[in-house]
């Protein structure tokens, strides 16, 4: 069980020998209450300044682009960016292709197609059909894969369709067949779009079938990865061909740099296609605690690691500095431990074969 904020504040307390708090009385705390409640906060602000790249705080985005638009902001939740992982993709069209929890999104064709929970979730047909209107560039080919599950391991296939409109046949009428009833069928093929509406459209017919998932994007854009610079390289190098105003000079990102705010990030060349998404990962910002039920983030085994800095700032307080320096160094020996579990390190390959330097007779 995750350690709340009451628990957490009651255990400085106590060691103070400070009346403690309970749920109902927590809000209205005062005096030195209060202060070991903003302690507690300010020693979690101090384990994470200390220690950011906690991988406990590690995410990854995915930030769409637009054509013309090369600055993007980063999350609210921003604090610090692996400048080593961005990926530049092309973006993934289908809503809700994969079917986590419900399958929200898909128009209802015959039948009363439905979500079950088997696998990581599924879009159930069962004698029913279902469909999705994705964005399209006329003229320009897609790629589509679908894996679907034969449940009573009748034999008979999904039909696949893309077209103009639902159950249309303009782009792509097909048929997956299973074979192999546990490892399921998956279908790879593609389509050359007619209109800048293109309907997915799948269907059951007279048998129960479970689709695992739906995917569709651009063909003619392969995942890659996005070289960093820094704002000056790109200042020296970069900006003056993007400021030319001339969309002859935008194309497929191959660059990313941070703004000097820290804030957002800028890709060159230029998008020259909406249909690009750029990913990454960054480290999280956390929420300070607030309510007595809130958890933090850190595994339990590191509380104490909080309220030893909580009752440093306490001591403090007291003008107390002897009790001050030894809390302060139960924290420095925690916080360590905290490096050397949690911190992300860069993995190596290192070769154990001996080279020695061997001088010739003159």
């Amino acid at each position: 069980m995750a350690t709340t904020y009451l628990t957490l504040t009651n255990k400085v307390l106590r060691e103070l020998n400070e009346t403690e708090l309970t749920s109902s009385t927590f809000a209205s705390s005062r005096g030195i209450q209060t202060a070991v409640k903003d302690f507690v906060n300010k020693g979690i602000n101090d384990i994470y300044n200390e220690a950011a790249e906690i991988p406990l705080l590690y995410a990854r985005t995915t930030q769409n682009l637009t054509t013309g638009d090369n600055e993007y902001d980063f999350p609210a939740d921003f604090r610090k960016i692996d400048r080593d992982s961005f990926t530049i993709a092309p973006r993934e069209l289908v809503t809700n292709g994969e079917f986590a929890s419900n399958i929200s999104n898909w128009t209802t064709g015959d039948g009363s197609p439905s979500h079950t929970s088997s696998g990581n979730g599924r879009l159930n047909l069962n004698s029913s059909a279902a469909y999705q209107a994705i964005t399209t560039t006329v003229n320009k080919e897609y790629k589509l894969q679908v894996r679907v599950l034969d449940v009573n391991s009748s034999g008979t296939g999904l039909i696949v369709r893309v077209g103009t409109s639902a159950g249309g046949t303009q782009n792509l009428n097909t048929t997956l067949t299973v074979s192999d009833f546990g490892q399921g069928a998956i279908l790879n093929t593609r389509f050359t779009a007619t209109s800048t509406s293109s309907f997915i459209y799948l269907e059951a017919s007279g048998v129960q079938l479970d689709v695992d998932y739906v995917r569709c994007s651009r063909s003619d854009v392969t995942r890659q990865k996005v070289l960093y610079i820094s704002y000056d390289d790109y200042l020296q190098n970069y900006k003056s061909i993007d400021d030319r105003n001339d969309s002859d000079v935008f194309g497929t990102p191959a660059k990313v740099y941070i703004l000097p705010n820290f804030t957002a990030f800028g890709v060159t060349p230029i998008p020259s296609d909406d249909e690009l998404t750029l990913s990454y990962n960054y480290y999280t910002t956390h929420t300070d605690l607030s309510a007595h039920g809130d958890n933090m983030s850190l595994p339990d085994r590191f509380a104490g690691l909080i309220t030893d800095r909580a009752k440093y700032y306490t001591y403090m307080l007291r003008s107390d500095p002897q009790h001050a320096q030894l809390a302060d160094r139960d924290y420095q020996r925690k916080l360590r431990l905290l490096k050397t579990d949690y911190s992300t390190k860069a993995d190596y390959m290192r070769s154990d074969v001996r080279i020695y330097n061997v001088m010739s007779d003159r």
